[in-house]
């Protein structure tokens, strides 16, 4: 099967000394993939790269080939799901296809709740990222060459960046933020920082463009659109765009996403090493985290309205689910804050779901606690009483397989 392919970066995993349980998630410089509870590459993964290969090779389908540079791009979008809305540009050489990479070629990324596609200009491979349910996240690349049975291959490479403290030690997702001194070249660029929904806009997006109304907000993203000057060409592009809304979304994401990862596999690998009691205390500090998270207890607040420019902000809320009101954990505010109802709709996703029962019940039930009021200490004082009565409705009417005691 091509994705057991595995492309090797070297030595990446054997040489760093395992911390699984960190004082702070941001601490931990590297969670052994290699234990056997998590055996990240040998275990089948059950994710949609994997479930597309497989028919590839079994000769079930094919990819459609586009001329003129996009190649398989625009059909492997509609493969998983992904709107072309969701386009961002980053300028900074942060892919291992570096090189490549310039403010006047800037790598594209598209994505959904589970899938993110890199698109570099002239690249060799397209580069996709998986969520699998309880491995986290999976790195693959895709030949960018037409061939008559194209395949994916896992890449070992991608953990080089995408495996440390910028992603609590699992192999996760990272959005950052460059420091580029003004007139100097973008290789230039003095360090970088993970940025998320808890990150100031005025420390956000250096190192990308952004398409979009701040509000007279400043940020370290260069502005691209209409009546502004041209910084590239879009015409490569499947959009024009870069979008601040998309953006956001994304940020918030990638760090929901490594939470879950690391917190699914600290408790599988105290498990299996029998040494879940004395594990027990540092996994709640790790669920009290998550839980603020996912409730944007630390969200940084909004001066002035944003507004997206392309179909994002319409379609990302399409998705749902919607309860009988008609209300949406995916639904914008924009004004104050980045989602109406303050909880993260990762928690409709399959790793969540996939969590083992005891984190995922300790998190339903500190969920409980804070969205009924019986939680009134200063970490959610920002959750107004009006913004937990909204969240603990639309969970009741849209999460099926919660607890009883929420009933």
């Amino acid at each position: 099967m091509h994705s057991r392919t595995l492309i090797a970066a070297g030595c990446v995993g054997a040489a760093l000394a395992g911390i699984v349980l960190a004082d702070r998630l941001e601490d931990t410089t590297y969670v052994p993939y290699e234990h056997k509870a998590i055996q990240y590459f040998e275990t089948v993964t059950n994710e949609p790269v994997r479930h597309l290969d497989d028919l590839f090779d079994a000769g079930k389908t094919k990819l459609e080939y586009t001329p003129g540079g996009l190649g398989y791009l625009p059909d492997l979008l509609k493969r998983f799901d992904i709107n072309v809305d969701s386009q961002v540009l980053v300028y900074t050489q942060s892919s291992f296809q570096a090189p490549l990479v310039t403010p006047q070629r800037p790598r594209a990324i598209y994505f959904n709740d589970d899938i993110a596609v890199g698109f570099v200009q002239d690249g060799e491979v397209n580069e996709v990222t998986a969520l699998d349910p309880k491995q986290g996240v999976i790195f693959y690349t895709l030949s960018t060459r037409q061939a008559d049975k194209p395949g994916f291959a896992r890449r070992e490479v991608c953990l080089q960046c995408h495996q440390g403290g910028q992603t609590l030690g699992v192999p996760g997702l990272v959005v950052a933020s460059s420091y580029i001194p003004e007139g100097a070249e973008v290789e230039h660029a003095r360090g970088g920082f993970v940025t998320d929904d808890r990150t100031a806009i005025a420390d956000r997006w250096g190192g990308w463009y952004i398409s979009g109304d701040l509000g007279g907000q400043k940020s370290h993203g260069i502005p691209i659109g209409p009546g502004l000057p041209p910084h590239f060409d879009t015409s490569p592009y499947l959009s024009p765009n870069s979008d601040v809304v998309a953006l956001m979304t994304l940020e918030h994401q990638t760090r929901m996403t490594n939470l879950i990862t690391r917190v699914g596999w600290d408790y599988r690998i105290a498990a299996a090493d029998g040494k879940l009691e004395e594990a027990k205390p540092k996994l709640e500090a790790a669920i009290e985290d998550m839980v603020g998270y996912m409730l944007f207890a630390d969200e940084a607040p909004l001066s002035a309205p944003i507004k997206g420019v392309s179909t994002f902000t319409k379609t990302f809320p399409e998705r749902g689910p919607r309860d009988k009101q008609g209300r949406s954990l995916r639904d914008f505010d924009l004004h104050t804050r980045l989602f109406k109802y303050p909880l993260s709709y990762m928690i409709y996703d399959k790793a969540f779901d996939s969590l083992p029962d005891w984190p995922r019940e300790r998190i339903y039930r500190r969920l409980y606690e804070v969205l009924t009021g019986k939680d009134t200490s200063k970490t959610f004082a920002r959750l107004s009483a009006e913004d937990r009565r909204n969240v603990l409705e639309i969970l009741r009417d849209t999460k099926p397989n919660l607890p009883a005691y929420w009933r």
